[in-house]
C-alpha cells in the first residue's frame, strides 16, 4: 500500500509539473515566438495609440462611422461577459429592440433593404464584422455625413471586403475598425 501511495504521489507531481508548468509555458513561449501579433490581443495601433483589436468589435455611434452589429456583451463589445442575448424570438425585449433598431435604420435609407446583422447580435456578442450588404446599406448615411459622394466610398469598402476563408468557409465580411480607421485616413470627419 505504501509503494502504490508513493507512485501516486509521484505520477500526480510530475504531471502537475509538466501539465500545469512546462506545457502552458512552451506553448506561450511558442505562440510569443512564432505568432506574437495574434497572441498579444492583434492589437491595431495608431500613432503610438491601441484604437482596437481586429478580433473584437467596438461601438461606433457617431453618423460619419459605419456601425458595427448590435451587441448582446455586456454593455457591448464587453470581452469580459461575452454571450449571445439567449432571448427567444419571442420575448418582448428583443422584438422591442429589433423593432426600433428597424424603425432607426429605414428612416436612415428609406426603401432600401435592412440586412439581418444591422439588428442582430452575434452568439458571441464581440464580432468584428459586418456583412458587404450591411457596408453597403450605411454608405449613403456616411457619405452624407463626411460630404462625400457614395461612389466615393464604395473602393474603400471593397477593400475591406473579407472573402470566405480557403474560399469555403464562413461567408464574406468586412471588419468595421479597420474600415473606419481607413476611411477617416481617406475622408477626415470634419466637425
Amino acid at each position: 500500500m505504501k509503494k502504490e501511495l508513493q507512485i501516486a504521489i509521484r505520477i500526480t507531481l510530475l504531471t502537475t509539473i509538466f501539465f500545469g508548468v512546462a506545457y502552458p509555458l512552451a506553448i506561450t513561449g511558442l505562440s510569443q515566438w512564432l505568432f506574437s501579433y495574434q497572441a498579444n490581443g492583434s492589437l491595431i495601433v495608431r500613432e503610438g495609440k491601441t484604437v482596437g483589436s481586429q478580433l473584437i468589435g467596438q461601438t461606433f455611434s457617431s453618423d460619419k462611422y459605419f456601425h458595427s452589429r448590435p451587441s448582446a456583451a455586456g454593455d457591448g463589445y464587453d470581452a469580459a461577459n461575452s454571450s449571445g442575448s439567449n432571448l427567444a424570438p419571442t420575448n418582448r425585449q428583443l422584438v422591442d429592440r429589433v423593432q426600433g433598431d428597424v424603425a432607426k435604420l429605414r428612416a436612415e435609407n428609406p426603401g432600401a433593404s435592412i440586412p439581418a446583422d444591422l439588428v442582430t447580435s452575434s452568439g458571441s456578442g464581440l464580432d468584428p464584422h459586418i456583412s458587404p450588404a450591411s457596408a453597403d446599406f450605411q454608405i449613403p448615411r456616411v457619405a452624407r455625413a463626411r460630404g462625400i459622394s457614395a461612389d466615393a466610398l464604395r473602393p474603400i469598402v471593397a477593400k475591406h471586403t473579407e472573402a470566405r476563408q480557403f474560399g469555403l468557409l464562413g461567408e464574406p465580411r468586412v471588419n468595421v475598425l479597420e474600415l473606419n480607421l481607413e476611411l477617416d485616413a481617406a475622408f477626415p470627419a470634419r466637425n
